[in-house]
């Protein structure tokens, strides 16, 4: 039998990938107006690894809910993405997929993939509470949104 009494083990718990703190200025409610009416809330999740976005909108006046996971995906045995990504679903049944890369203050949010003919991009004000932007989509389509923080 093997004396193992003098071997030290030392786990190295994971941190989260830095860049996602710039995130950090989404984290609250927002009320959202202009193509898109209603209310988004972000939190993250324990750990830091992701944030949770939970969306209560209507548009065209189609009511629908959903939730995002945003951060750096790492498929088992694989090292996290390089980019910052999301999944979202609702209850329309839409699973999407997105890019988030902030800019200083510019948030842009790549539909599918980064440099994708459709996002959103949008720029925080001095304060940080109100989100001004609107999404491009690639048939020349898109709308305007103001997202103004509530608590």
């Amino acid at each position: 039998m093997t004396d193992n009494t003098n071997l030290e083990y030392e786990y190295q718990a994971p941190t989260p990938n830095p860049d996602l703190r710039e995130l950090d200025r989404l984290v609250g409610t927002w009320k959202v107006s202009g193509g898109t009416e209603g209310q988004v809330r972000y939190e993250w999740m324990e750990g830091g690894f992701f944030l949770k976005q939970h969306v209560d909108l209507a548009q065209y006046g189609q009511k629908f809910n959903g939730i995002e996971i945003i951060g750096h995906v790492q498929p088992f045995g694989e090292e996290p993405s390089e980019d910052i990504k999301s999944r979202y679903y609702d209850s329309m049944g839409n699973t999407l997929d997105y890019v988030y890369e902030m800019d200083g203050d510019m948030l842009t949010i790549w539909g599918g993939e980064k440099g994708s003919p459709a996002y959103y991009r949008g720029t925080f004000s001095a304060d940080g509470n109100t989100l001004t932007g609107g999404w491009v989509y690639p048939d020349g389509g898109g709308y305007e949104s103001t997202s103004v923080r509530v608590n």
